[in-house]
């Protein structure tokens, strides 16, 4: 069985640095594995993936050395089955905010005796001829924290079984909470939310996690959170392509590199 070397870093205490990828191109995930990341997260939530493309890129991203994790689209029981059969190691379920929600998902993930996972991992088997013995302890689970219903109840849904940490979604939270992180007053309380979650998780011994975007990767590093998502396939190709064409027009055009021709 393949392990999760993810889960495992943060396990050991270690930040897990991860990246999302939403542009529906096995290849791209792939290469991002090769970059050294140690997730890559396929987004079925807000990106352009289907089960048979998200299968492939599981796959894809196994050429590297980064695990391959998706956010699903739904919480949704055959869902999070259905793509852990085609080969993820790591769920990430949105609009998490109940325990009972909470305990649905982690229901959804393992086997029984304790979940409900149904048997039939037809798409996973090139993890392991023991897939069935060890996946339970290799899978990682987590939960969005991205509303403020989601905050106010932390510590219970962090305590529940199965739960093995949580993701936090900055915007969507900040959304919920009606603040506006760019002021001082909306930044503070935005914060204090976020740190609100951490602190659960410490309590819960559980893994916290947050999309880290506009370079705050070490910042939330610095705080503890130890699965981190610092960007994402359609930002990495937006940005490196604005970066080279504006080089150009400065008269300071980059080195080659890429396809060879």
């Amino acid at each position: 069985m393949r392990v999760n070397t993810a889960k495992q870093r943060m396990l050991d205490g270690k930040p897990a640095l991860g990246v999302g990828a939403g542009l529906g191109s096995p290849l791209a995930a792939e290469l991002l594995s090769l970059a050294g990341y140690d997730f890559v997260m396929i987004d079925c939530q807000h990106g352009s993936w289907d089960v048979d493309t998200s299968m492939s890129a599981f796959r894809s991203i196994c050429v590297g050395p980064a695990v391959p994790m998706v956010r699903v689209g739904q919480h949704d029981f055959y869902a999070i089955g259905g793509l852990l059969d085609r080969g993820a190691l790591g769920i990430i379920v949105p609009m998490v905010d109940t325990v009972e929600e909470a305990e649905m998902a982690a229901s959804a993930v393992r086997y029984p005796p304790r979940g409900r996972r149904s048997c039939g991992f037809f798409g996973a088997q090139f993890h392991g001829s023991d897939y069935m013995e060890r996946i339970d302890e290799e899978v990682f689970l987590a939960v969005q924290r991205e509303s403020r219903q989601a905050v106010e109840q932390a510590e219970a849904i962090m305590a529940v079984d199965g739960i093995d940490g949580c993701w936090i979604g900055p915007h969507d939270l900040a959304k919920s909470m009606g603040v506006d992180p760019e002021t001082g007053a909306g930044k503070e309380a935005h914060e204090a939310a976020i740190l609100r979650v951490l602190e659960a998780c410490r309590r819960t011994g559980k893994i916290p996690g947050i999309f880290a975007g506009q370079g705050q990767g070490q910042h939330r590093i610095d705080q503890g959170f130890l699965f981190v998502t610092v960007g994402d396939d359609l930002e990495f190709v937006s940005e490196g392509a604005g970066r080279t064409l504006r080089l150009f027009k400065a008269g300071e055009p980059p080195s080659s590199g890429g396809i060879v021709t």
